[in-house]
């Protein structure tokens, strides 16, 4: 397949491109920037592009797979900073623009979005409920997802939790400062939060370029920071002090019943160890264990 893919250098995007690139489809990515050599499994083309600006043409390509979007740094909940108007224009509209591209060129849309559009709703959550979103990333992506839905275009929309991973070159992984803080002994909140894997993702991803519709939910794990930080101690050796447990009963979790019966299953707790193992590989730390 050919396949043009947004924020594809992203933590998140970068693992639905090395799928695509395993899966031998021709990918060019459309960001901002080039990769740098050695970024992705293998060769990409590269599109210049970003959200506030106009789209390239998509003709010529099988599917387009938008993961970009733009934010503060490591904030999605309040990324729009004190400029919410142009949040909303860069990640609306340019959204908006970008489907209206790929109706165009009659390309399918596979489209990244989030769990943030449910809002405060009791759970479980799952893709029937009306939503009610309380971020304003919650009600770009709500919208984006409604425009791309109300076109009658054919388009998968996954609503993801929580992305973890191996990070790429010159990245860090979303649990870095967590970890650097437990190292110096600093306090750690206690917190819980669902996951799931980058790979599981892109393999929700793949059912989409192969023709799956419609609005489906994707989340893994539902994972305690304390349990997080024991596994991470065990295999590093790492000593710090634990945070207290984290109440479960108000975490609303998300549904996946749909997306499995579609025969999609995530790597649970296995992949979790086996990705805190490479982890602390990357970093140049043996591991000791389990």
């Amino acid at each position: 397949m050919r396949l043009a893919i947004t924020g594809g250098t992203g933590l998140v995007g970068r693992f639905i491109v090395n799928e695509a690139l395993r899966a031998g489809d021709r990918v060019t990515v459309l960001t901002r920037s080039a990769p740098v050599p050695g970024f992705f499994a293998g060769e990409v083309t590269h599109l210049p592009y970003e959200l506030g600006a106009e789209p390239p043409d998509l003709s010529g390509f099988d599917a387009l797979v938008h993961v970009a979007f733009d934010h503060l740094p490591g904030r999605y909940r309040g990324g729009e900073g004190d400029d919410p108007a142009g949040f909303l224009a860069r990640n609306l509209d340019g959204s908006r623009r970008l489907f209206d591209q790929a109706a165009r060129a009659e390309v399918p849309v596979v489209f990244l979005s989030s769990r943030a559009v449910y809002g405060p709703l009791d759970g479980p959550l799952d893709e029937g409920m009306t939503c009610r979103p309380d971020t304003l990333y919650g009600q770009a992506k709500l919208a984006a997802e409604q425009a791309l839905t109300d076109s009658g275009q054919p388009a998968l929309v996954l609503r993801a939790t929580g992305v973890y991973g191996v990070p790429g070159p010159g990245q860090r992984h979303k649990w870095a400062d967590l970890f650097d803080d437990f190292a110096a002994g600093q306090p750690i909140a206690p917190r819980i939060g669902s996951e799931v894997h980058g790979d599981d993702l892109a393999a929700a991803v793949r059912l989409g370029l192969n023709g799956l519709r419609g609005i489906y939910n994707v989340s893994d794990l539902l994972l305690d920071r304390r349990d997080l930080l024991a596994m991470w101690a065990r295999i590093t050796g790492t000593s710090g002090t634990l945070p207290e447990p984290a109440d479960p009963s108000g975490f609303r979790v998300m549904r996946t019943d749909r997306l499995a019966a579609q025969g999609w299953r995530g790597g649970g707790i296995d992949r979790l160890q086996a990705t805190l193992r490479d982890i602390a590989a990357q970093a140049g730390i043996a591991s000791r264990g389990r």
